[in-house]
């Protein structure tokens, strides 16, 4: 977003000034209570967070005419400022996330089985798919599951790790809800089920515990690409073929920029005269 931003001075400003589509402001509109929860900014409708969300929307739709408003877009205007207005060339992959989301809860599912057996056994015992549960905690990179001191700690360790971080906290999430044979015993159908994973009591994740289980977790970048292959092939064979063709997610901050690099120094001409190791170069 800061590269966005030094490329398009005064885009923001421009977008603003131009009158929104009425039908899209009242969606937005619409959706401005659901945002944040636990957030004091979001506890009164006229207060700053709503008027913040109102403002940043319609521009990251205006900003590409094909964007349609999807109500995780709201939460994710909501990061610095000034990178946050150069944030919209991310969201136009809403759509692809909505088609990605099913096919990351058959990852999801099954690192699960691996993570937590017992609550894998009891979701798959009532037949609860993974969606009906982590499309929001997914979609929404938990800003609506969490308390807000989470949600910080958690968008920091994805922005500098990687997708590995989110499918992690919420196998985090389930071994906490489902993960012991008394939390069972009172959830005895798919309803009780559902109420627990969708009202986690903000008192029962506590931020240190919960990042300290999240980096010692060991679902690892390579286990979740060999998962997805796995699950690829499956959808493939049972489903026919995705709609979009996933790629290898690059995995945080350095991913991204050590991709960056090596691109660039791939379009470089080669260099003129005999080579030099970079020892002689520093000397």
């Amino acid at each position: 977003s800061k590269e966005v931003m030094d490329q398009n001075p005064g885009k923001f400003e421009a977008l603003e000034r131009e009158p929104g589509d009425p039908k899209w402001l009242d969606i937005i509109e619409k959706d401005l209570h659901r945002q944040f929860p636990f957030h004091e900014m979001f506890a009164a409708r006229g207060g700053h967070g709503p008027a913040h969300t109102l403002r940043h929307c319609p521009c990251a739709r205006r900003h590409t005419h094909t964007l349609k408003h999807c109500e995780t877009l709201s939460p994710r205007t909501h990061t610095h400022r000034d990178t946050a207005r150069h944030c919209p060339r991310a969201h136009t992959h809403t759509e692809t996330l909505r088609d990605i989301v099913p096919l990351d809860g058959e990852i999801f599912f099954s690192l699960l089985r691996r993570v937590c057996p017992m609550a894998y056994r009891h979701l798959k015992k009532f037949k609860i798919d993974p969606i009906l549960y982590m499309t929001e905690w997914f979609m929404c990179v938990y800003s609506r599951t969490l308390p807000w001191a989470c949600v910080l700690r958690v968008w920091d360790m994805f922005f500098c790790e990687g997708v590995k971080i989110i499918f992690r906290v919420g196998l985090v999430l389930l071994r906490q809800m489902l993960g012991s044979v008394q939390q069972l015993r009172e959830c005895q159908g798919m309803y009780e089920t559902m109420e627990r994973l969708r009202n986690i009591p903000p008192d029962n994740v506590k931020e240190e515990a919960l990042v300290h289980e999240v980096i010692s977790l060991p679902v690892t970048e390579a286990l979740i690409e060999r998962e997805s292959k796995v699950q690829v092939k499956r959808w493939r064979e049972t489903r026919g073929e995705l709609q979009h063709q996933p790629c290898r997610r690059l995995h945080g901050t350095r991913a991204i920029q050590e991709q960056r690099l090596r691109s660039s120094h791939a379009s470089l001409p080669p260099p003129a005269g005999p080579l030099r190791s970079s020892a002689s170069l520093l000397s």
